[in-house]
């Protein structure tokens, strides 16, 4: 299990993108969470295989249709042993 603290930055906002990550990382199997940052950003905590989570972080390059996504920094951070995949406030 490997456990990411995802960035990402651009219009990412406003354009379904906390929802569309939700869905992808459900499908993908992953735990954890994604919420809106107050400077614009997008945050996501995403916890699975290393297949799986690589394979998020390269959604996350680009998002859902109406999002511009201009930069993404995935870092390794401590298991949280998350329950199901969320979208916070």
């Amino acid at each position: 299990m490997v456990h990411l603290n995802i960035h990402i930055r651009g219009r990412v906002q406003g354009v379904y993108y906390r929802a569309s990550a939700c869905r992808r990382a459900e499908e993908l199997g992953l735990t954890g969470f994604v919420r809106n940052q107050a400077d614009g950003s997008v945050y996501a905590e995403a916890e699975g295989t290393e297949e799986a989570v690589e394979a998020f972080v390269e959604w996350c390059r680009q998002g859902p249709p109406l999002a511009q996504v201009q930069e993404v920094r995935a870092e390794r951070g401590e298991l949280q042993a998350f329950r199901g995949f969320e979208i916070r406030r």
